[in-house]
C-alpha cells in the first residue's frame, strides 16, 4: 500500500505544487487546509475564504481529497496574544517563527495523523535529512526563498515524519512546472507580512488591540521635530513613515532614522546622517531552541542571522547558564531588534534559534 501524506495547503502555489509532486511519487495525497484567522478586512472580505476556494480548485485537478480544519482559537491564544504582547512592550515580534512551532507543526500536524498520515508536507523552501534515526532541518536550494529562519523553533521530533517537496527546486522552476500541470495557482501572488492582516493597514490593525498614544517624536538632543501615535508601531532603524521629512536638522541632511524608543515615556527618537549608532556586534536570546538538542561545546563558530534573507554573518557564539545564548558577530551588524529571532547554522543545518533579548553594545544615548 501507498504511504498516506496529508499536505498542508495553503492556497499558494508552493503547497499546491507539493502536492503535486507527491501524487507523481507515488503517494496517496490529502489537502489540508488550515485556517488560522477567520476576522474580515475593512473591505468586508475575508482572504482565508479566497485561499479556501484555490485550494478545492488545485485538489480537483490533482483529484486528491480536502478538507478544512479551524485552528483560529489555537492561533489566537498561542501566537496572536504572544505577537500583541511584544508590540505593546514596544519589541518587534515575528508571529510566523511561532506559528510553525505552535500551529504548523503541532495543532495540524496533530489533525493530520489523526486522518491516518504516515507524513506530513508542506510547501516551504527548506529541507529535511532523515539520517541515522536522526533528523536534521536544512537550508533549502533556492538560498532567496530559503525559510529555515521561520522554523528555527521546530524541535527534531516534530521533524520527524515532514516532507518537504520543493526543498530542492527554485521559486521559478515551482511557477513554471504549475503552469505546465495547469494549476491554477501558477500565477499568484506570493503573501508577504503578517498573514492574519492581509492587505489592510498594519496600524489601523494594530490599534484595534493596542490603543493609540500620541507623543512626541525627538531628536537624540531633544529637540521635538513632529508626533506619533504610539512608539511600538516603529521599528529601529526605520526610515519610511516617521512623518518627520519637511523638518530641517543639519547641513548633512539625510534621511531619518528611528534611533531609539523610550516606550515608558512614549518618546520616539529620530536622527539622520551617521547611523553608526545603531550598529552593535553582540546580541543576547531570551532561551535558545536548539533543533537537536544543546551541543556539548558550550563555545562554537557559527553562521548566524538576524532577519530573513539576510546574508549569513561568521560568529562566535556561547551557550549560557540559563540557556540562553550570547551571538557575537565577526562583523558589526546594523540595527539588531529586539523581539526578532537569530538563527543559527552549521554549514547547511539550521541548529535552532532564539528570540533576541538584549543588545549589551549598542548605547544610544539622548537628552
Amino acid at each position: 500500500m501507498s504511504k498516506r501524506v496529508v499536505v498542508g495547503m495553503s492556497g499558494g502555489v508552493d503547497s499546491s505544487l507539493a502536492a503535486l509532486l507527491l501524487k507523481e511519487q507515488g503517494y496517496e495525497v490529502i489537502g489540508l487546509f488550515m485556517r488560522n484567522w477567520n476576522e474580515e478586512d475593512e473591505n468586508g472580505c475575508c482572504s482565508a475564504d479566497a485561499d479556501y476556494g484555490d485550494v478545492r480548485s488545485v485538489c480537483q485537478k490533482l483529484d486528491i481529497p480536502y478538507y478544512t480544519i479551524d485552528l483560529s482559537k489555537e492561533y489566537y491564544d498561542r501566537v496572536f496574544k504572544h505577537f500583541v504582547s511584544e508590540y505593546s512592550r514596544g519589541r518587534t515580534p515575528n508571529p510566523d517563527v511561532l506559528c510553525n512551532k505552535e500551529i504548523k507543526f503541532d495543532s495540524f500536524v496533530k489533525h493530520a495523523l489523526a486522518l491516518g498520515a504516515d507524513h506530513v508536507a508542506t510547501g516551504h523552501y527548506c529541507n529535511v535529512s532523515h539520517t541515522d534515526g536522526r533528523h536534521y532541518l536544512m537550508k533549502a536550494k533556492d538560498e532567496d526563498k530559503d525559510q529555515t529562519y521561520f522554523l528555527n523553533q521546530v524541535s527534531e521530533r516534530q521533524l520527524e515524519k515532514v516532507l518537504f517537496p520543493i526543498g530542492n527546486m527554485l521559486k521559478s522552476e515551482v511557477r513554471e512546472l504549475a503552469e505546465k500541470y495547469g494549476l491554477s495557482t501558477a500565477d499568484k501572488k506570493d503573501s508577504t507580512g503578517v498573514c492574519f492582516i492581509g492587505e489592510r493597514n498594519f496600524r489601523k490593525f494594530l490599534s484595534e488591540y493596542i490603543p493609540m498614544k500620541r507623543g512626541e517624536i525627538r531628536t537624540l538632543d531633544g529637540k521635538t521635530v513632529g508626533f506619533h501615535d504610539g512608539v511600538y508601531y516603529y521599528t529601529l532603524g526605520q526610515r519610511k513613515g516617521l512623518g518627520v521629512g519637511g523638518v530641517p536638522f543639519n547641513k548633512d541632511g539625510g534621511r531619518w532614522f528611528v534611533a531609539k524608543k523610550d516606550v515608558e515615556n512614549n518618546i520616539l527618537y529620530v536622527s539622520q546622517g551617521d547611523q553608526s549608532m545603531l550598529y552593535a556586534r553582540e546580541l543576547v536570546t531570551d532561551g535558545f531552541n536548539f533543533v537537536n538538542g544543546t551541543p556539548e561545546k558550550k563555545e562554537f563558530r557559527c553562521a548566524a542571522r538576524i532577519r530573513h534573507r539576510q546574508k549569513e554573518q561568521n560568529a562566535t557564539c556561547r551557550v549560557l547558564e540559563n540557556g540562553s545564548v550570547k551571538i557575537e558577530f565577526d562583523d558589526m551588524q546594523r540595527a539588531i531588534v529586539e523581539g526578532q529571532y537569530a538563527t543559527l547554522y552549521v554549514g547547511d543545518v539550521c541548529i535552532g534559534g532564539g528570540v533576541i533579548d538584549a543588545v549589551p553594545d549598542r548605547d544610544i544615548r539622548c537628552v
